[in-house]
């Protein structure tokens, strides 16, 4: 029998889970609105580029882009312009 050498994290992984059943419910909920709101912006559930490179880099932007907005939304133009140095 072999045991693959990260199996550890593994067993730690799930003795936590064991320990507090909700906190992959709260993970979940926390992740899924982000990629959610990513595939609703996209328009489509695929990207418009092929190859590695190209589809990260996508992804990328796509990611600015949301980042962008929650900053906005949570400090407003004001202060995220006050913030940006000159």
């Amino acid at each position: 029998m072999t045991r693959w050498e990260h199996e550890d994290v593994l067993e730690a992984v799930q003795r936590r889970l064991d320990g507090d059943p909700l906190a992959m419910r709260v993970r979940r909920e926390t992740v899924e609105h982000p990629f959610g709101t990513l595939k609703a912006r996209m328009g489509a559930t695929h990207f418009l580029t092929k190859t590695l490179p190209r589809v990260s880099t996508e992804m990328a932007l796509q990611v600015l882009a949301y980042n962008l907005t929650r900053v906005l939304n949570i400090l407003g133009s004001r202060k995220l312009l006050e913030a940006i140095p000159a």
